[in-house]
């Protein structure tokens, strides 16, 4: 799976933690391709804008470059907030790995937010790995994203 990463000057440290685990992840895998990622920035803690790393990531995701997104903001609200500015992403703010599982399953979230002040590294790994595990479950939830995605347009003005 290709992954965007990006967080603000408040996400620096855990995104950094998450590079870590990906890229351990990737030097023990034995049973095929690992998650692949690019870093989309910030690298220092110098205060920082969060939409300016929120944007490449979305943008990304929402052109197909990328399968999934992972932002990292103080609380995770502002990420979120500017990744679901951009057409086709589904931005999702998480705090435990059930809500990891639920917003795949059910709204076929493609980029996940999370809070870099109050989260622990472990807990931020285990949900990104259920995010990133889960499946969209279709069935009854396709139409209520299919609903997402007409809203998003007709406010674009397509019909």
């Amino acid at each position: 799976m290709r992954i965007a990463l990006g967080a603000d000057h408040a996400g620096v440290a855990l995104k950094a933690f998450i590079r870590r685990a990906f890229d351990e992840a990737a030097r023990a895998s034995l049973t095929g391709p690992a998650n692949t990622y690019v870093d989309f920035g910030t690298h220092s803690e110098e205060p920082a804008d969060y939409p300016d790393f929120a944007r490449p990531v979305a943008e990304g995701v929402a052109s197909g470059a990328f399968d999934r997104g992972v932002l990292v903001c103080g609380t995770g609200v502002g990420m979120s907030i500017a990744a679901n500015k951009v057409p086709g992403v589904r931005a999702a703010l998480v705090h435990d790995p059930v809500g990891a599982g639920l917003c795949r399953e059910h709204n076929d979230a493609n980029v996940l937010t999370l809070a870099g002040r109050s989260l622990a590294p472990e807990t931020a790994m285990a949900i990104i790995e259920k995010f990133l595990d889960t499946p969209f479950g279709g069935g009854r939830h396709g139409p209520r994203v299919r609903k997402i995605t007409d809203l998003e347009r007709c406010l674009e003005g397509v019909t």
